[in-house]
């Protein structure tokens, strides 16, 4: 499998500028909303022409600018789950998931529906109408759609933003089932970073239309490239930072110096930790280096974890006066009441990154 697009297409002022080549089946397409995300897909299914660049996927040739090639979207062979899901409602789920097959045989169109039927769970609700079903069975109907036609590529733009919570999990795992049984391409758009990351092998982070950076996801997350996909990924605890040595820095705002594992190649930054890196220790257990005495500035309990907002080196003087926000169980936080301030916390050297813009 071999994915390649080289693209630039202007539109009511913003610019897609986009240059991305992989051989992986599932790539995560991750930005804010306007990044464009979207658009990208659009120019790949042939829905919106691109102003100049190159389509090419598996060796065929969708959108070629100098050579004056922009197949159709039925000769690309592109199946698109969109964010709404676009079911016909005058359609019964058996003809929506049989549209797009007109060219095949009636008795094979008939088993081929059949089958995407059975395979998704829809067996006894081909007779409905959209309507008349759940937001989690016309999202199986909408991919079964999508593949019916037996796509080179697979293009889903937020498929899981119409669902609550809940449903929205267990359709994550319905999706992560599905996409190892189809085998050709798969480009999936998110905002959500813990979908990119379900569904994702390889993720693309897009910065208001053009490509931050790709790359395998643990090492996205873990080593953020840029400020951006820092950001983007979820990273709570940012700020500037100033070069030391190959692996020790100084965050001025904060008052400390930190060291890392990370070979630090420029001057100035910004030094990046995850909040659930950031650990609260017995003080005995601290060998000074990265250890530092924090007052809890403010705090923010979910279900079963708790945010706290700390400062580091003296008491606060009001809620928001803190540097670092740190993620702990209910029953961690719960332990914290038997003792005194200040804590202490520990920042473990290999999940300290640090980033020159």
């Amino acid at each position: 499998m071999e994915f390649f697009v080289d693209v630039k297409k202007k539109f009511n002022g913003f610019q897609l500028d986009v240059k991305l080549q992989s051989q992986e089946e599932i790539i995560g397409i991750l930005g804010a909303s306007g990044s464009g995300k979207s658009m990208l897909l659009r120019c790949i299914a042939g829905l919106v022409k691109p102003d100049e660049g190159k389509i090419i996927i598996n060796g065929k040739t969708f959108f070629d600018s100098e050579k004056k090639i922009n197949l159709s979207m039925r000769d690309r062979k592109v199946g698109f789950l969109f964010q709404n899901y676009a079911l016909f409602p005058n359609m019964t789920i058996e003809e929506n998931i049989a549209f797009g097959l007109d060219k095949l045989p009636k008795l094979e169109k008939k088993n081929r529906v059949t089958v995407l039927l059975e395979k998704y769970h829809l067996g006894d609700i081909g007779k409905r109408y959209p309507t008349q079903i759940s937001g989690g069975q016309q999202q199986r109907v909408a991919l079964a759609r999508a593949v019916a036609v037996e796509p080179d590529i697979l293009l889903l733009d937020e498929p899981f933003s119409a669902l609550d919570v809940h449903l929205r999990n267990h359709m994550m795992k319905e999706m992560s089932e599905s996409l190892k049984e189809y085998q050709g391409l798969t480009l999936f758009v998110t905002h959500n970073r813990e979908e990119a990351y379900r569904l994702s092998d390889y993720i693309a982070v897009f910065n208001t239309g053009k490509l931050e950076v790709f790359g395998q996801k643990d090492a996205i997350f873990k080593w953020p490239a840029s400020l951006e996909t820092a950001k983007i990924t979820g990273c709570k605890n940012i700020v500037k930072a100033t070069r030391i040595s190959d692996n020790q820095l100084a965050v001025a705002e904060w008052g400390i110096t930190l060291r890392t594992e990370m070979k630090i190649e420029h001057n100035t930054g910004f030094m990046g930790v995850r909040a659930n890196q950031v650990k609260l220790i017995d003080e005995r257990d601290c060998q000074d280096e990265n250890c530092f005495k924090v007052w809890i500035a403010d705090e923010s309990d979910g279900p079963f974890r708790t945010s706290l907002y700390l400062k580091i080196g003296s008491k606060p003087k009001s809620l928001d006066d803190f540097h670092i926000q740190c993620e702990i169980s209910r029953e961690e936080r719960n332990h914290l009441y038997d003792l005194s301030e200040p804590f202490v916390i520990y920042i473990n050297p290999n999940y300290v990154f640090f980033v020159n813009q």
